[in-house]
């Protein structure tokens, strides 16, 4: 357990890349400063001559050596171990003997009979089963099933659940075929299916090379997969010739029609999609009519609840091709990574929402319900969407202010618009020399003469634009945006927070279910909400933790139904279990059918006032009280 911490401290480290204290990492962690320091201390033993971890005035970031003690290890932590004992279970297919694998692994019987124990945990849901005959186990189950969990232990070695080739190596071996030319295959994969006209997702494509490379290694060892029935829908000869090219050519290893097929099924479903050009008719082709149906009728229902643009003709096409693909991993329990999920959720947590709500209301056709990297998919999906209307919302108007003298007003506007025309929309250009300043009534004025008093919305610009001016209006343009954003958030929040909803003191022992109870009791006394509110919020954390940043939990329910819009505070110091992580913060919001307009403003401001860790300190240690809280709130607010 220790190892384990100290390994998440080193990952919160490398991912903030900068100085985090010692009691904002024991937060995150649920462990004492004092803790924290040992842990450091014995993360720099790990590259004895090189620095891992280094210690400051503003507390700790990760060293120059970070990167050489992710994975060093003694070969004998239990996880380590418990990993090892798998791939000799899988490359057994007559068993183990207990006290030989003891001897091996220089511990005693009863410390793999131990570990035996937990193989059967680990084997859940995997289609696998762990037989023991006296001295001797063995595995049982498919080669399907067996290979899915040497993916599954190739992911474990890693904290984030992205796929390096490092990995790889420790899970097959080094002298394994399928894990020395994996860089190689994977470009000339790329190359080659990019060739035939398709998109290639890249967040998949080094997960899809990772089951090729286990196939190689399995089929080396006799234990290549029967022939699969034919699946017109999903295999393509193209690419299962060119996936029994490439093993050939870098790995020295011919696919039987079993794996071709197999694995050809594996890049169709998860890693590529119709290129730019292929015409819509085509594609619809492709998508069965119960998908078609099916997704339409769940974007349809989203854009009305969400109040958001997608209930677009391509949208609808290209996220249906997604869901049938989904159904197929889904049939397979072949689910795809996602190296964005966490990034997603802690800045767009709207956006993400969405994707939920789509992915709940698809549960009927796709029988399971998603895992977060999934949802992840299906949220770049709603925000590639999103990402133009968001654009055109975001541009501010502008007034150029530049006296005329031949044409120089209309040369500068042209620059203007050619170098800011994505964040502004310039809707007037005043050419005196005296104009009625107070008259101009855009969120910016760009001028090339001085005003007769300055203002944050005033931008002194060169006649002929410089790249110092583009930056300064940028800047500028950045601060009236966020200016008038937090403005907003301050007036929603207050309006919303209810001091009699307030908890200070929030005791995680009894979970998530124990914390919603809690916040939502207070939201029901107040004839906000019902009890079945409460129970669909639970249900909405089931399908996918709401803890959208390291510090900040905000459950909800799947529906707008609260009488009004409320929030119900929990305050926890120090920090509670949720979900994977730990939070200090758990804000439990009710909506209602007439603030709808209101959803992304709270949801997606209060999470990034959350996401800053010193923010969050601040608020937890100052607000000992609902005043005191609002007080720190708005501090943080208005910066």
């Amino acid at each position: 357990m220790t190892r384990s911490r100290q390994d998440r401290v080193l990952a919160i480290l490398v991912r903030d890349g900068d100085w985090v204290t010692a009691s904002g990492l024991a937060d995150a962690i649920g462990v004492t400063p004092r803790s924290i320091r040992s842990y450091v201390t014995a993360l720099n033993a790990r590259v004895p001559d090189g620095v891992v971890v280094e210690s400051g005035p503003q507390g700790y970031r990760a060293g120059p050596d970070s990167g050489s003690a992710v994975h060093v290890g003694d070969g004998g932590t239990p996880r380590e171990r418990l990993h090892r004992l798998v791939r000799s279970l899988l490359d057994a297919p007559d068993g183990i003997d207990v006290f030989e694998t003891a001897d091996a692994f220089f511990v005693s019987p009863a410390t793999i009979d131990a570990d035996l124990g937990r193989v059967r945990g680990l084997l859940g849901g995997t289609e696998l089963s762990l037989e023991r005959t006296a001295s001797r186990a063995r595995l049982r189950g498919t080669e399907t099933a067996q290979r899915r969990l040497l993916s599954r232990l190739a992911h474990e070695e890693t904290d984030d659940g992205s796929f390096d080739l490092d990995s790889l190596r420790r899970t097959l071996g080094e002298r394994s075929v399928g894990a020395v030319a994996f860089g190689p295959f994977k470009d000339d994969l790329v190359a080659e299916l990019t060739e035939l006209g398709y998109f290639v997702n890249e967040f998949g494509i080094g997960d899809v090379v990772m089951h090729i490379a286990i196939a190689a290694d399995r089929i080396t060892r006799g234990r290549a997969l029967d022939v699969a029935e034919a699946d017109d829908a999903a295999f393509r000869a193209e690419v299962g010739d060119i996936l029994d090219r490439l093993t050939r050519r870098h790995l020295g290893v011919v696919l039987g029609s079993g794996d071709r097929q197999h694995l050809a099924a594996l890049v169709l479903t998860r890693v590529v999609a119709p290129g730019a050009t292929e015409p819509a008719a085509l594609i619809r082709e492709r998508i069965d009519p119960d998908v078609a149906t099916a997704v339409r009728d769940v974007v349809r229902r989203a854009a009305a609840e969400f109040l958001v643009d997608i209930d677009q003709e391509d949208f609808v096409l290209r996220l249906s091709l997604h869901v049938q693909n989904l159904r197929h991993r889904a049939r397979e329990q072949a689910w795809s990574r996602n190296p964005l999920t966490r990034s997603l959720k802690t800045t767009y947590p709207m956006i993400f929402e969405v994707a939920v709500y789509i992915a709940d209301a698809l549960r009927g056709l796709l029988g399971i319900p998603l895992l977060d990297d999934e949802i992840a998919y299906i949220a770049m999906h709603v925000g590639g969407r999103l990402e133009r209307s968001r654009l055109s919302a975001q541009a501010l108007t502008a007034t150029i202010v530049c006296p005329g003298y031949y044409e120089l007003h209309e040369l500068l506007r042209s620059s203007v618009d050619r170098s800011l025309g994505q964040a502004l929309d310039v809707v007037g250009v005043e050419t005196r020399v005296d104009p009625d300043w107070a008259s101009i009534d855009t969120d910016l004025i760009l001028s090339t003469i001085a005003p007769p008093v300055m203002s944050d919305r005033i931008v002194h610009i060169q006649p002929f634009l410089t790249d110092a001016d583009i930056d300064r209006v940028q800047a500028a343009a950045g601060r009236v945006r966020r200016a008038r954003r937090l403005a907003r958030l301050r007036a929603e929040l207050e309006r919303y927070f209810d001091p009699a909803a307030f908890v200070r003191g929030l005791d995680g022992t009894g979970g998530e279910d124990a914390v919603i109870r809690q916040l939502g009791s207070l939201l029901v006394d107040g004839g906000i909400i019902d009890d079945d509110y409460i129970e669909r919020t639970i249900e909405r954390e089931k399908l996918s933790s709401t803890a959208f940043t390291d510090a900040l939990a905000v459950p909800h329910a799947i529906g707008m139904t609260a009488t009004r819009t409320a929030i119900s505070l929990g305050i926890a110091d120090p920090s509670i279990a949720w979900g994977d992580g730990r939070v200090q913060v758990v804000a439990m919001v009710a909506f209602s059918e007439s603030d709808r307009a209101a959803f992304q403003t709270v949801f997606e401001q209060l999470v990034e006032v959350f996401s800053e860790r010193e923010s969050v300190q601040r608020l937890v240690r100052r607000g000992t009280s609902f005043g005191a809280f609002l007080d720190e709130l708005a501090a943080v607010v208005d910066g």
